[in-house]
């Protein structure tokens, strides 16, 4: 039986048929209404002193909020996702609008507003989200994918959410999508050789970049002779866009941010050879088409030509010149700390999980090493 307390502030009960409720070891249940005038229960309150201890917490937050306020939040409640998403979208002014700005607008277009867009707000709940996520499964969505859109999903729920639309966060306790990578394929060193021997000099010179200082496809496009700000050391700053075909700031990165990587000798001469051979732009870049860069169109054409004219491998790609890099970093003993940095991943658990293949026996080299080192001072 429910025991009612001061008006408006709620009740708590036990949910079971005990004879004596008030001495049986099961939990209490409160029952209130919320901010938004909605019923809520809330289950797991050991004593009845903890049931009413919280049926107070709850009645004074109640309290403290203007009536003004809570109507506020009970017609943000009202709009729907799309509506809300539209007005949340037009504050991110800070987003880079040719990378972060299109993925969140692929994400809203393609997935949110199709599926989720006529619910209202305050009817988003956590199971909510898992069934979004469960179609997108069923859809065929890429995991990748699908972590892209639940993260844009996520930040306007908290932002609804933060600003009183919900009651209670909608994404708590929802896991993303675990990513599954592709199978990293790596070239030989004979591969690779043969690879620069048929490809043009433009396709070479991106191949070498990726495999001997670790870029990626759209940073090796950007390669420029006055990135060299030592005999070993390149800086990468930025990259040319896929969709824009003009320079654009690194992943991972805001605009003005760089990293430096290794370059190798062998690297530093293919340049300079380059150079001598097509010249550079007056701003330094070496390979430009007609509009001025080099770009994803002009490359797809001589990559497809370049795998014609070799052994046929599943899964290789120009991607694999970069793992080549990473092969060879951590086939030479550098720390896989260096090998993130260089290579410019997110974090270092995004290194290991891609490359943690190629470090085989490392427990039992680590094992030996500390087994001598213990001999020698024993």
């Amino acid at each position: 039986m429910a025991r009612q307390l001061a008006r408006g502030m709620g009740s708590f009960f036990k949910d079971c048929d005990c004879a004596r409720p008030t001495r049986c070891p099961h939990l209490y249940t409160i029952r209130f209404r919320d901010a938004l005038g909605k019923q809520r229960e809330e289950v797991g309150f050991g004593t009845q002193d903890d049931a009413v201890e919280r049926l107070t917490q709850i009645y004074v937050e109640k309290k403290r909020t203007a009536p003004s306020v809570a109507e506020a939040r009970r017609e943000l409640g009202q709009m729907t996702v799309a509506e809300y998403a539209k007005q949340w979208r037009s504050r991110q002014r800070r987003v880079a609008e040719y990378s972060t700005g299109q993925r969140i607008d692929s994400a809203l277009n393609a997935h949110i507003n199709s599926r989720l867009g006529s619910r209202k707000l305050n009817s988003v709940t956590p199971i909510v989200v898992e069934r979004f996520l469960d179609e997108l499964e069923a859809d065929g969505v890429g995991r990748g994918n699908q972590i892209n859109i639940l993260q844009t999903l996520k930040a306007i729920l908290r932002d609804a959410y933060d600003k009183g639309a919900m009651a209670d966060d909608p994404m708590k306790g929802v896991q993303k999508p675990e990513y599954v990578r592709k199978k990293v394929v790596i070239p030989t060193l004979a591969y690779l050789k043969q690879g620069l021997a048929v490809a043009g000099d433009d396709l070479a010179l991106e191949i070498v970049m990726m495999a001997g200082c670790g870029l990626r496809n759209g940073e090796a496009r950007a390669v420029n002779i006055n990135n060299v700000v030592a005999d070993d050391v390149y800086r990468v700053h930025e990259q040319i866009h896929g969709n824009t075909h003009r320079p654009a700031k690194l992943k991972h990165r805001k605009p003005g941010e760089f990293r430096e990587v290794p370059l190798p000798r062998s690297v530093r001469e293919a340049m300079e050879r380059y150079a001598e051979k097509h010249g550079a732009t007056a701003e330094g870049y070496l390979l430009r088409g007609p509009s001025g860069y080099y770009t994803e169109t002009m490359e797809r054409r001589r990559v497809r030509s370049l795998f014609e004219k070799l052994p046929v491998i599943d899964g290789m790609g120009m991607y694999s010149f970069r793992h080549y890099f990473a092969s060879n970093a951590l086939g030479s003993g550098i720390p896989i700390t260096d090998v993130a940095e260089w290579m410019g991943h997110r974090s270092i658990e995004e290194t290991y999980r891609t490359y943690r293949h190629l470090m085989p026996g490392s427990i039992a080299k680590a094992a030996r090493v500390l087994d001598a080192g213990l001999w020698e001072t024993a």
